[in-house]
């Protein structure tokens, strides 16, 4: 007779792992050799057919260079029609020469990695998975109970505007570059606003005057070595539900947008 294998209680296991607040450095550091069940996610047909390169010649994504584009306005013209048919046609784009300075966008870079290496205890301080009462949040997957498969992260969640968490609340590792980054970031966010309400035919201000520019959350992930690659994801095909979302890659890359096939993101080179 064959032996019966024992049912798994998904439920029961996603519980022990919230309850642990343990998260992906530690059991990656602990040596595992398996990926937990909770975190297996079934082959998807759209993940498993080919991608096309972006330098391909039926697909390109738009890059756009804001140099000049305060100063000119031939060239703000220009930059108005490339938005406009990058959005209808993708709903993104890349922006380079945007005026945020490339010691920053490393410098937060490197302060993300320097919380989520940090000793378990001292993260531990902002775990919850209360993200919508919270300003800094701390978790692996924070809708660890609602989504079909977990994903292979840890994250950290900061909501730096319109009511920014006083500077002692942030973590102590990355706290003055989180608050420079979101400024930086901010002004970048309102001059996009204004191409697109230009985009769209609009007023400049239209979009910001719709309180649109008037939220910011640096969502920060980690994402760490895999035992199992084929079992599991670091981040799944989604949607979001921000308006813009500014992504800032590192130089491992791995972005893809999808139209009908999925399509790599190239790496903008750091202009050093």
């Amino acid at each position: 007779m064959a032996k019966l294998m024992p049912e798994y209680d998904r439920k029961s296991e996603l519980k022990a792992f919230n309850e642990t607040k343990a998260d992906f450095k530690g059991l990656v550091d602990s040596g595992i050799k398996q990926v937990p069940q909770i975190f297996h996610h079934p082959p998807d047909p759209l993940e498993n057919g080919p991608s096309v390169s972006v330098g391909g010649i039926h697909v390109s994504i738009s890059v756009i260079d804001l140099e000049g584009a305060k100063e000119d306005p031939g060239t703000r013209r220009k930059l108005i029609k490339k938005v406009r048919c990058a959005s209808e046609s993708w709903g993104f784009f890349q922006v380079v020469n945007h005026g945020i300075p490339v010691s920053i966008l490393e410098e937060i870079k490197d302060g993300v990695v320097r919380f989520f290496e940090q000793d378990l205890e001292v993260k531990n301080k902002f775990f919850t998975r209360d993200v919508r009462t919270k300003k800094v949040t701390y978790n692996s997957n924070f809708n660890l109970y609602s989504s079909p498969e977990a994903n292979w992260r840890d994250t950290l969640l900061c909501f730096m505007a319109p009511d920014p968490p006083l500077p002692e609340y942030l973590p102590e590792v990355s706290r003055d570059i989180m608050m420079e980054y979101s400024k930086q970031v901010m002004q970048l966010g309102y001059f996009l606003f204004e191409l697109l309400s230009k985009a769209l035919g609009l007023h400049p201000d239209h979009l910001e005057d719709m309180n649109c520019a008037k939220k910011l959350g640096i969502l920060s992930h980690y994402y760490l070595a895999c035992p199992q690659l084929e079992l599991t994801l670091g981040t799944t095909k989604h949607s979001d539900n921000d308006f813009p979302t500014v992504l800032l890659q590192d130089q491992i890359g791995g972005l893809q947008v999808h139209q009908n096939q999925w399509v790599d993101v190239p790496l903008t080179p750091v202009p050093w």
